[in-house]
């Protein structure tokens, strides 16, 4: 039986490309409205063309950690579709590479801000908005974090850290919002997105010895699982984070 989710809304956060994007086409293809966000609006522009025009995506640009942002795209989602289903937490940030200690404080606290806390503030104000009411009952949540989060990477410290608090927000959350809202997380090795890029560009041969797939990511590896976790077939299942990571992990260490 395929997945459908008629009738459901989806806010679904950094959109206009990349993994977020997917998510979204793919939650559209599965029978969703969504209620894309991210920076820039002429991507975002573009991405819903791409998702069917107005009468199955809206778009709103601003930053994912600002609170008034939040509120314009939860209240925007309740006026033009009456409801909030579902939302996927997928903007993240990693402006910084390399050893840890060279981190400057502001910009650990603006990785932490707009992947974990913003996640937590979204999640507060969907909630807060009707989300797993018996107006959209079975409501649940994806967060997206990253094997960054489950490992020592040398590179992505701050960035890992984040992604270990996401997963962990996840646990608490799913324990905390039953039985009404279900919180999961997926946890990607590296998908080829812009994002990315900077772990694969110019070696990506020599990474993908070490996946037992023998490939990196795309994308669509990513938003069929969070459609499932979104879906009632995952109507058991919260507080947990799948790995997808063409078994990068099963190497060990990154």
């Amino acid at each position: 039986m395929s997945i459908t989710h008629e009738n459901k809304v989806a806010i679904v956060t950094g959109a206009s490309r990349g993994i977020g994007l997917a998510i979204a086409r793919r939650l559209v293809a599965d029978g969703a409205r969504v209620v894309i966000t991210a920076r820039g609006p002429e991507a975002l522009a573009e991405a819903v063309e791409v998702l069917g025009g107005p009468s199955r995506a809206l778009a709103f640009a601003g930053h994912a950690d600002d609170p008034e942002h939040q509120g314009e795209v939860v209240s925007a989602a309740l006026d033009t579709f009456g409801r909030i289903d579902f939302l996927v937490n997928n903007a993240g940030i990693n402006p910084s590479y390399g050893p840890m200690l060279e981190t400057d404080i502001d910009e650990a606290r603006k990785i932490l801000e707009v992947n974990v806390l913003s996640a937590f503030s979204w999640t507060q104000k969907v909630v807060k908005a009707g989300l797993g009411t018996t107006e959209a009952p079975g409501g649940a949540i994806v967060n997206v974090a990253s094997i960054a989060g489950m490992a020592a990477t040398g590179l992505l410290g701050w960035y890992a850290v984040s992604k270990a608090a996401l997963i962990h927000l996840t646990t608490e959350l799913g324990y905390q919002l039953g039985p009404d809202v279900r919180v999961n997380a997926v946890a990607p090795g590296v998908v080829k997105t812009v994002f990315a890029e900077a772990l694969y560009e110019g070696r990506e041969e020599k990474i993908v010895k070490r996946y037992p797939l023998k490939r990196l990511g795309v994308p669509e590896d990513i938003s069929g699982t969070v459609s499932f976790l979104l879906s009632g077939d995952a109507s058991w299942m919260t507080g947990r984070t799948l790995v997808i990571d063409g078994g990068a992990l099963l190497a060990g260490p990154m």
